[in-house]
C-alpha cells in the first residue's frame, strides 16, 4: 500500500453515486474480487522491447500513417500520484536544414503487473496524443475508435489505482 491523503482523487470526474458504490465496495473489501472477476490474470509485458512491440502493434493498425514512435518504455519516474499513468513526449530537433521530431511514450512502471485492458488503454491514450494534443471529444471519439470499451476501461484502471492505495496489491 502506498501512503496517500486521499485514495479517492482517482473518481474526482465520476458522479458522486459512482464514488459512493466504490467506497462501499472498498468499506466491504469487495472491490478486489469484482476487479479480479473481470480482470482475472496480468499481461506477459515486462520489458520495454515488449511494450514497444506491443504499442507498435496497435500503432499500425489504428494510426498507420501517424509518425513514428522513437521509444516506448516502462518509467519508474512517472509518479501516479501526479495523475501520470504514461506520457507522450515529442522532441523537435534541427538536423541541416530538415527539423526531425521524435515521438516517446512512456507508461509508469506499475503497470508492469496489470491486466493487459489497463495497458492497452493506457497505450491508446497515449498514441491518441500523436494526432490530437488536448483532451477534447476528437481525442477521446479516437480512444474509442482505437478500443471501443476505453471508457470502462478507464474507469476500471482507476478502481484498480484506489484499490492499490486503499487494500494493495492485487496480481
Amino acid at each position: 500500500m502506498r501512503p496517500n491523503k486521499d485514495p479517492y482523487r482517482y473518481l474526482t470526474g465520476y458522479s458522486s453515486q459512482l464514488q459512493e458504490q466504490a467506497k462501499t465496495l472498498v468499506e466491504n473489501k469487495r472491490l478486489g474480487k469484482l476487479l479480479l472477476d473481470r480482470y482475472p490474470e496480468p499481461h506477459n509485458i515486462r520489458n520495454d522491447t515488449a511494450l514497444y512491440d506491443f504499442t507498435q502493434t496497435i500503432k499500425g493498425q489504428y494510426l498507420k500513417k501517424s509518425s513514428p514512435l522513437n521509444k516506448v518504455i516502462f518509467d519508474n519516474k512517472l509518479k501516479v500520484i501526479q495523475h501520470a499513468l504514461g506520457q507522450h513526449t515529442h522532441i523537435s530537433r534541427v538536423q541541416g536544414s530538415k527539423l526531425k521530431r521524435k515521438n516517446e511514450i512512456r507508461i509508469a512502471s506499475l503497470f508492469k503487473r496489470t491486466p493487459e485492458s489497463f495497458l492497452r488503454m493506457i497505450v491508446v491514450h497515449e498514441l491518441a496524443h500523436i494526432k490530437e494534443k488536448e483532451h477534447n471529444k476528437a481525442f477521446y471519439k479516437l480512444c474509442q475508435y482505437m478500443e471501443p470499451d476505453y471508457h470502462q476501461l478507464e474507469l476500471d484502471t482507476r478502481l484498480y489505482l484506489l484499490h492499490l492505495d486503499t487494500l494493495g496489491e492485487l496480481y
